[in-house]
């Protein structure tokens, strides 16, 4: 799949069809020595602790940006929870009030960033 200069495209070819397979789920170049590697740590099936089976190639970008159970901070405590029980606990995290410095009102968390335009 590269450039190869004409002269040196026969003894190319033989190299390659000796050397190299195509990975029938990724199509990329891999040597056949490196092959049965190749597949067992990339394309291997792989369940996330959210039930999810996927590629071991996917399983870091899932668990970081897709995953139900990724490990979130709550924009109000900062403590860790899981993403899917982000919503839950924001709704009652951010109805908590704080007294404003200012005015001494109590101000909900949540419209704690807006509150300094309407203070006083």
């Amino acid at each position: 799949k590269k450039d190869i200069p004409a002269v040196n495209f026969i003894i190319h070819e033989i190299h390659c069809r000796r050397n190299i397979e195509i990975c029938p789920y990724c199509s990329d170049s891999i040597p056949k020595s490196e092959m049965k590697n190749h597949i067992e740590s990339e394309h291997v099936q792989v369940t996330c602790k959210c039930r999810m089976k996927m590629e071991s190639s996917l399983l870091k970008d899932h668990e970081a940006s897709s995953c139900p159970l990724r490990p979130v901070l709550c924009q109000f405590c900062d403590i860790q929870l899981a993403f899917c029980k982000l919503q839950e606990h924001e709704l009652y995290c951010g109805a908590r009030t704080e007294p404003c410095g200012r005015c001494g009102r109590h101000v909900l968390l949540r419209e704690l960033p807006e509150h300094p335009r309407v203070c006083g």
